[in-house]
């Protein structure tokens, strides 16, 4: 018993499911937490270096359009290509002057504008402090800036981070500024012919305010090199060009990348990203060091061990709560259970509480109690009443001595010569011997149409002339079982409240059956006097009355007898109507669901 309880198992279970994966988690919860959030935060770093990157493309693409535009400007074109003959021109001065001054206003952070014309050595040069100055080009003066421009692919050149003074007569440190200084070379397309250089003083402050959103102060490093490995800005103001990052990140062939560094003092992750060369192709670097990135990974392991040391106690506390507590409401329906299967359906115990189970515990006493009211109210009273309205609607047509003074009386008939009353005798005796047979409950149609035929053929000898009728029976539905003598209630009916003899039209009677679809339809159509409409809603109200009762004054316990087998033999399943027909009289609609197949037999209909 011990070993098979399921209080046992579940207690062994549960700690087993429990305490090994939760001892297991807190102990690799932190090297687990470690490495995860490493990824996710190497990841989330490399998402935000690769939007800085768009950043800055994009700075330094709208910076290249200020150098193309005045590529549509003719007059400005034709100063570069010949110079020396537009000296005196002052309209093409003009046009120069404002070409170079939308450059110089068309982004905030240009404080000068330089062009250096090839042709005759022209210069033309403007800023923020003074007006356009023409004048001849200073030998030497962006020589290397230049030629490095005319080497590129792109014909640009971005200088690294220059600090200028803002006056050269003001000597105090708090004039300077830091500028970053843009060379075009300036081709004459399609031809390839250089007309001269363009060069942009940008303040920094753009390209800062982008840096500065790409790091975290004081715990990360932002660096933006050129591909030369000049540093164009550094968070970092030790940090050197000569270090052996610099030189570690300059080699890799890759666009983008990650690495663990742990020299130069440093020992962190060092991210880079490259921007493309038609952006000057600087790379910018992110370094954080192994303090930063793992401050967040301790604080989660020691949060996840401490609700792991806190999930593993309430855990063995739940274990016992349910093994003990939960389960014991389970035996004692258990043990109910068992009384069932031993036919003892008188079972009872008090409440096992309010949760799921108390409910179902409630939920099996209503079910007890619902199975034994069927079986005792419901089940045994149907069969007992399918049983007793068969035989007690047979024991009105079939007393054992009546028939065989039926058989005598017809012998005696033959012998003087009246063939008539023996017909009627036989007709009679057919009648009482189908009745007689109570061992079958469902018969073929076939036998049906055979009693209702004599029954017929009786009350045609009886009133002659007065009475017709018509049996029509498509072949097909012959063989269909059909409740025994479920006709005969309904016919009697008609005698007995519709078919007056002392009138003098012929009272009709037609019966019909046929198949549709899966059931069995019969209609019983007569011209008598029908009904009322009060006492058809009477009929149909006493078939809604507890089936056992039967009415006092007996004027319908056919129709009753009829419904209530339906009822019974097809569980529902059947219907019985009763109308008033539109051309007069009463029609009986019976529809009967198909149970079995039958074969053919010779003749359609009964006539």
């Amino acid at each position: 018993m011990f070993k098979t309880s399921i209080r046992n198992k579940l207690i062994v279970l549960l700690l087993l499911i429990t305490i090994v994966p939760f001892g297991t988690s807190i102990v690799i919860t932190y090297l687990y937490t470690k490495e995860s959030l490493k990824d996710e935060f190497v990841q989330e770093n490399v998402n935000l270096l690769y939007q800085g990157k768009l950043n800055l493309e994009g700075y330094v693409g709208e910076l290249k359009n200020l150098t193309l535009s005045f590529y549509n400007n003719i007059d400005f074109m034709n100063y570069l290509r010949n110079p020396s003959q537009d000296d005196d021109d002052y309209l093409a001065k003009e046009s120069v002057k404002n070409v170079i001054l939308t450059i110089l206003y068309a982004e905030k952070n240009i404080n000068r504008v330089n062009i250096a014309v090839e042709e005759d050595n022209q210069n033309v040069s403007v800023s923020k402090t003074s007006g356009v100055v023409f004048s001849p080009v200073v030998k030497n003066l962006y020589k290397e800036s230049y030629e490095k421009a005319m080497n590129n692919s792109n014909f640009i050149y971005i200088e690294p981070m220059h600090v200028l003074q803002k006056d050269s007569a003001v000597k105090d440190k708090r004039e300077k500024k830091e500028v970053i200084r843009l060379h075009r070379a300036l081709i004459d397309i399609p031809s390839n012919k250089l007309l001269g250089y363009i060069s942009l003083d940008i303040a920094p402050d753009q390209i800062i305010d982008i840096s500065e959103k790409l790091y975290v102060k004081d715990k990360e490093e932002f660096y933006i090199l050129s591909p030369e490995g000049e540093l164009i800005f550094r968070s970092n103001s030790e940090v050197s060009e000569t270090e052996e990052w610099v030189t570690s990140v300059l080699k890799s062939t890759e666009t983008s990348g990650t690495m663990e560094w742990e020299k130069d003092s440093f020992r962190g992750l060092m991210m880079y990203d490259k921007l493309s060369e038609s952006a000057g192709g600087w790379i910018l670097v992110k370094r954080i060091p192994y303090t930063s990135v793992f401050e967040s990974a301790l604080s989660v392991a020691k949060i996840n061990i401490m609700f792991g040391v806190i999930g593993l106690c309430l855990v063995i506390m739940a274990t016992f709560l349910v093994s003990f507590k939960i389960t014991s409401p389970i035996r004692v329906l258990l043990q109910n259970i068992k009384k069932v299967e031993e036919g003892n359906m008188n079972v009872y115990f008090d409440s096992l509480g309010n949760d799921e189970i108390g409910i179902l515990g409630e939920r099996f006493i209503q079910m007890i109690g619902k199975i034994n009211h069927l079986i005792n109210r419901e089940y045994k009273l149907e069969l007992e009443n399918k049983t007793n309205q068969l035989k007690v609607l047979q024991s009105q047509l079939n007393p054992h001595f009546l028939y065989n003074s039926l058989q005598s009386i017809g012998t005696l008939a033959l012998k003087n010569n009246v063939p008539q009353v023996y017909t009627l005798v036989t007709h009679l005796s057919k009648i009482m011997r189908y009745g007689m047979n109570i061992d079958e409950d469902l018969v073929p149609l076939t036998k049906e149409i055979d009693f209702t035929k004599a029954f017929l053929l009786l009350q045609k000898e009886r009133f002659g002339d007065q009475f017709e009728y018509s049996l029509q029976f498509d072949k097909e539905v012959l063989t269909i079982e059909v409740p025994k003598m479920i006709l005969q209630p309904i016919i009697e009916n008609y005698f007995k409240h519709g078919f007056n003899s002392s009138d003098e039209s012929i009272g009709q009677l037609m019966i019909m059956g046929r198949k549709e679809s899966n059931q069995l339809v019969i209609t019983i159509h007569d011209n008598g006097k029908g009904i009322s409409e009060n006492r058809l809603n009477e009929i149909y109200q006493s078939f809604d009355k507890e089936k056992q009762k039967i009415d006092t004054d007996g004027t319908n316990i056919g129709l009753r007898n009829v419904y209530f087998r339906l009822k019974l033999y097809f569980d529902g399943r059947a219907n019985f109507h009763i109308q008033n027909h539109q051309d007069g009289g009463l029609l009986v609609i019976l529809r009967l669901p198909i149970e079995t197949g039958g074969g053919m037999v010779e003749g359609n209909y009964y006539r």
